[in-house]
């Protein structure tokens, strides 16, 4: 095999090498771009050797950073960086390179690593309290414009470092350096500055803002970085932090299997490189009566059956090409070719740029890109789904997608630019976080190289076992406190790290109904299990209406988590989302007035079911203090609930809708506020004056307010008005 040079060494220091090389790459982008290199037949070992001297070949020769991706130079990827490392053991295991230059390339590394520049500034640094910035210049690999100081980048970069620490274990200066080195880097980071009330991770910080909003929660690529965070000897978080991650989990059925959710592939695939989740088992997946590892295994399946099925009519698709998850994608070359916009079809067609493609029950981003990656990086969970898919796209477009260093990024035969791109588009890029995977779970699946070599890491075995793990190779290391000293330590939160208020809404579904729940127990400080909690049901309105289980917490319902009001009225909260099409009430206002149905909605029904789950589910939960609250259509929910089943609860707040003026004397003697915007020009504000009217006039427990100069959006008004919380909490039946 012939590889093209691209050290980044020779670009820097000799530029008359380089302005060759720069012909390469200009004719790389040209639409007929062909593959210069012989035919090569596909094998494991073809694909893993071209895929491992990307990391080889490309790495600068100063600092030994790995660009974010290649022939176009940006920046370097600290986890493209931790990708490499682990590389760099395949490649002395499988006699591509020497053990000992594997050895020197890896000193090389940690050595920069150890002494680039750490601190609070806002530029010349690489970092801060053990951290890393996202991307890192080229030059000095110092902190790339503005981007955060990444907590999951950082992860899989000591991923890296500490496979390096376990693999080389000889007696050699060079080795005995890369373990202490590789010590001393993991042991400085300050896990528990990043740690904020909710007891969950924050995804990063920056020195001109601070700590980002979103936190690590719901199932993702985050299980490596909670497990080292556990493990530290130095700066650990809390075991319960475990279970406040798992808290937010989302299972659901999608393409006929159940497991944990998360669109793009990459989420189940990146943990699984460093860590052998076979046959392990944490307390929620004992309940589940799977691993991690079957999950993946569904999830890798479920991303193939759905490509098959092909909702969208992509060209490309079929049993053997498939394959979703984050890529590069078209758009740029239309940006770069087409800027006059002729090519309407393609600016039309719902194609986008680098995105986060895949699906779940909660979760479609799909514009007819296959990412290589997607089967590459899933081939232990699935090799007889995942191997064929890389020999079929290796087969069929070589020519287009096959260079030297293994799979380009992404390609879409359904993106032709108005035959501009006659053959389809392909990338012209290989990605470093993409070529990772491939690598790396081709040998796990070969060999189980990372993951025995992982199994010896004592910081990797703590963090499993302090978040619960328990089962197989686990059962047979020595416990935390043995391995790190103080990894059993209790450290409490940063005061200082922002909460994303979301993030304690637990993702769950109940038969059509995907639904989140916060329950009182998300704040251990405040609560006993002797202790018993209201519970307050919020209905949102109809422009929240889907099954991405998040737009019903968009409006009203994070009132009820706003400064220190779940410490004041601690409850559990459920915002079911009602799916597409349907409503809570069985009404058509616009034509019939306040005439309700005689039978419920379908998503009425299953409301109604999912109340009565969540009380049997919670016992804890005060069944004489069962609140409704709701806007818009979620409001028509609410008066529809209290004439159906006014037994059920203790109180209400419907907002901007109305209910049947003839129904009120089934509910009557429930406390009833209600809400309207005098110039809502969506609901007419009529409907609430008459139901208030007619309460009223049948003796019943009603307030009403109406805001003289407002429209149909009052939740912010409402929920978040401290009297209102009050009023609510104060009613008990």
């Amino acid at each position: 095999m012939y590889f093209y040079p691209a050290n980044l060494f020779v670009m820097k220091h000799r530029p008359f090498l380089y302005l060759a090389f720069f012909f390469l790459l200009h004719t790389a982008a040209l639409p007929a771009q062909k593959n210069a290199l012989r035919p090569e037949p596909f094998s494991s070992d073809a694909l893993q050797y071209r895929t491992f001297r990307y990391f080889w070949e490309t790495a600068d020769t100063v600092l030994w950073q790995i660009p974010d991706r290649w022939p176009t130079l940006t920046f370097s990827s600290i986890a493209a960086t931790g990708f490499g490392l682990s590389s760099y053991i395949v490649g002395a295991e499988r006699g591509w390179v020497s053990r000992d230059a594997a050895a020197q390339r890896v000193l090389n590394t940690l050595l920069a690593l150890r002494n680039l520049p750490q601190g609070p500034e806002v530029e010349g640094v690489a970092g801060y309290k053990g951290f890393y910035y996202h991307f890192l210049d080229l030059e000095r690999a110092r902190r790339y414009k503005d981007v955060e100081l990444s907590t999951i980048d950082s992860g899989l970069l000591l991923a890296g470092i500490l496979s390096c620490q376990s693999y080389f274990d000889r007696d050699t200066p060079a080795e005995r350096q890369i373990r202490e080195i590789a010590d001393f880097i993991y042991r400085r980071v300050e896990w528990d500055w990043m740690l904020n009330a909710n007891h969950r991770l924050s995804m990063g910080w920056r020195p001109e803002r601070g700590f980002i909003t979103s936190e690590w929660y719901g199932y993702n690529e985050a299980m490596i970085l909670y497990v080292l965070a556990l493990g530290s000897p130095t700066h650990p978080i809390p075991a319960d932090a475990w279970k406040a991650w798992c808290d937010t989990y989302y299972w659901d059925a999608f393409e006929g299997s159940e497991h944990l959710q998360f669109g793009p592939l990459f989420g189940h695939q990146y943990s699984h490189v460093w860590i052998d989740f076979r046959g392990i088992q944490d307390e929620y997946m004992r309940k589940k009566g799977i691993d991690y590892f079957e999950n993946s295994r569904r999830a890798t399946l479920a991303n193939r059956a759905y490509c098959v099925r092909n909702p969208g009519k992509f060209k490309g698709y079929s049993d053997k090409i498939w394959g979703l998850t984050a890529s590069d994608g078209p758009m740029d070359w239309l940006y770069k070719n087409d800027p006059d916009r002729r090519c309407t079809a393609a600016w039309n067609g719902g194609f986008e740029a680098y995105n986060a493609r895949g699906v779940a029950s909660d979760y479609l981003r799909d514009d007819g890109v296959i990412v290589p990656t997607a089967a590459g990086g899933s081939v232990p969970f699935a090799p007889e789904a995942c191997l064929p898919a890389l020999q079929a796209m290796w087969e069929t477009y070589y020519d287009s997608l096959v260079g030297p260093y293994g799979f380009k990024d992404a390609f879409s035969p359904a993106f032709t630019a108005c035959g501009m791109l006659p053959e389809g588009w392909f990338d012209v890029d290989y990605l470093g976080i993409d070529q990772g995977p491939i690598l790396l779970m081709l040998e796990n699946h070969r060999s189980g190289l990372l993951w025995e070599v992982m199994k010896k890491n004592p910081y990797i075995a703590a963090g499993l076992k302090k978040a619960g793990f328990k089962g197989g190779w686990v059962d047979k290391t020595p416990g935390p406190d043995r391995l790190s000293g103080g990894a059993g330590r209790q450290f409490g939160h940063n005061i200082e790290v922002i909460k994303d208020p979301t993030a304690i809404f637990e993702r769950h579904k109940y038969r059509s109904l995907p639904y989140r729940l916060l329950r009182p127990q998300s704040l251990p400080a405040l609560t006993t299990e002797k202790e018993r909690f209201p519970l307050v049901v919020f209905l949102h309105g109809s422009g929240e209406r889907g099954n991405d289980n998040e737009a019903q917490l968009k409006n009203g319902v994070l009132g009820f988590t706003e400064g220190d009001r779940l410490q004041r009225y601690p409850c559990y909260l459920l915002a079911p989302q009602c799916p597409a099409g349907q409503s809570w009430a069985p009404l058509d206002w616009r034509k019939m007035g306040m005439q309700f149905g005689e039978n419920p909605t379908e998503a009425g029904a299953d409301l109604l079911a999912l109340i009565n789950q969540t009380i049997r589910d919670n016992p804890n939960i005060d069944t004489t203090r069962i609140y409704l609250a709701g806007l818009s259509m979620g409001g028509f929910g609410v008066f529809d609930l209290l004439q159906r089943y006014p037994e059920r609860f203790a109180a209400a707040i419907p907002l901007c809708s109305g209910g049947d003026p003839g129904l009120v004397s089934r509910y009557k003697n429930l406390p009833v506020w209600v809400f309207h915007g005098q110039n809502d020009p969506v609901v007419p504000v009529d409907y609430s004056r008459k139901v208030v009217a007619a309460l009223e006039a049948a003796g019943g427990k009603v307030r009403y307010t109406e805001f003289a100069t407002l429209g149909h959006a009052i939740w912010q008004e409402t929920f978040y008005d401290d009297d209102v919380l009050s009023w609510l909490f104060e009613q008990k039946k």
